[in-house]
């Protein structure tokens, strides 16, 4: 049975919105504006990631924005996120043009259910907050990570504002990647 994992980089306020400044957001940009140090930390901790997921489920939105940036890149980041399968739900997502990607349509609690009963191991969640939501009010997220950035923006749509059901959680591990990143996961 796979694992839902869901990994999000959020600010100390829990803003996902608008990480590399391309959306518009008065405050965007936040995930670029860390020094090369921290940068570097948080590649390596990303490429373990990749290197441990058997599969990415994201929304529209993530992976339209993944979509348009990892095809044409190289190295063995791209590679491992190029060659991952990819589940993408959406209802108006027809033609998924990133190798390895599959639509799933209909009922997205349904599909994810499906999903997680159908593939064995780790089925990493990028970068789609409305989603995760629904995962989460659902009770289909294994494991919560969260790489928090040294931010508080004020301003933007939160990863967690709009969760309506209470959902407790374990504290499983918190670490630090470079000098100002924490990572803590989560579990219910």
């Amino acid at each position: 049975m796979g694992r839902i994992i869901v990994s999000e980089n959020v600010t100390l306020d829990g803003v996902v919105e608008d990480p590399t400044g391309e959306e518009g957001l008065s405050r965007g940009g936040w995930f670029t504006e860390i020094s090369q140090a921290d940068r570097d930390a948080w590649a390596q901790a990303a490429l373990r990631e990749a290197q441990d997921a058997d599969a990415l489920l994201l929304g529209r939105r993530g992976y339209e924005f993944f979509a348009a940036r990892w095809p044409s890149r190289a190295g063995v980041f791209a590679d491992r996120l190029n060659g991952l399968p990819k589940y993408v739900i959406s209802a108006t997502l027809d033609d998924p043009t990133w190798a390895n990607s599959t639509v799933l349509r209909g009922d997205a609690v349904a599909a994810v259910t499906g999903l997680k009963q159908t593939l064995d191991g780790d089925i990493v969640v990028y970068a789609s907050f409305m989603l995760v939501q629904m995962l989460i009010e659902h009770d289909l997220v294994d494991e919560l990570r969260l790489t928090i950035f040294p931010r508080l923006l004020g301003d933007g749509k939160r990863l967690l504002g709009e969760i309506g059901s209470e959902n407790p959680l374990h504290l499983i591990r918190a670490t630090t990647l470079g000098d100002n990143l924490a990572v803590v996961t989560y579990q219910p």
